[in-house]
């Protein structure tokens, strides 16, 4: 499965972490699904109620909420994301030992050196968690439309 999301997605979940550092940050992705590819619509940034920097607990109100606005807008709950304050971006053994839905991504930003962040995505599947392809988006602006342009493979569709 591919991930794609936003780069104003991206900055969004960054600024999220950087915020709450050291404690791990947490949230959740909606959005759709296509053929072998989930698109992301919304980033909710939430409250780690353990305020941990080694595991998190998503706020449970603010959990009601968020699925009441998923629902709302016809999205689809894709996954959560959360950051790893001192260590790499590869699931702990409590990130395997909770990722027990397979329809779900999961998201993991490394903070270990917070002027290179990194942001990977992995997938449970027959008990082991898979890393995903994850595609940042940049908006184009440019003849009056809006054009999605993959950053990890740049193609301007408007020049030859």
């Amino acid at each position: 499965m591919t991930i794609r999301l936003t780069l104003a997605h991206y900055q969004e979940i960054l600024a999220h972490a950087l915020s709450v550092y050291p404690v791990e940050a947490c949230g959740l992705l909606a959005g759709t699904r296509e053929t072998n590819c989930a698109r992301v619509r919304r980033v909710y940034p939430m409250t780690n109620v353990d305020r941990s920097p080694q595991h998190f607990t998503l706020d449970p109100k603010e959990q009601f909420t968020v699925l009441k606005d998923v629902r709302k807008n016809s999205y689809r709950l894709l996954g959560n994301f959360h950051s790893h304050p001192s260590t790499s971006a590869r699931p702990s053994e409590e990130d395997k030992r909770l990722a027990l839905d397979k329809e779900m991504s999961y998201l993991i930003l490394s903070l270990a050196d917070k002027t290179q962040p990194v942001l990977k995505c992995f997938s449970f599947k027959h008990g082991l968690m898979l890393e995903e392809t994850l595609l940042i988006e940049e908006q184009v602006l440019k003849r009056e439309l809006l054009a999605p342009i993959c950053t990890e493979a740049f193609r301007n569709p408007f020049t030859n």
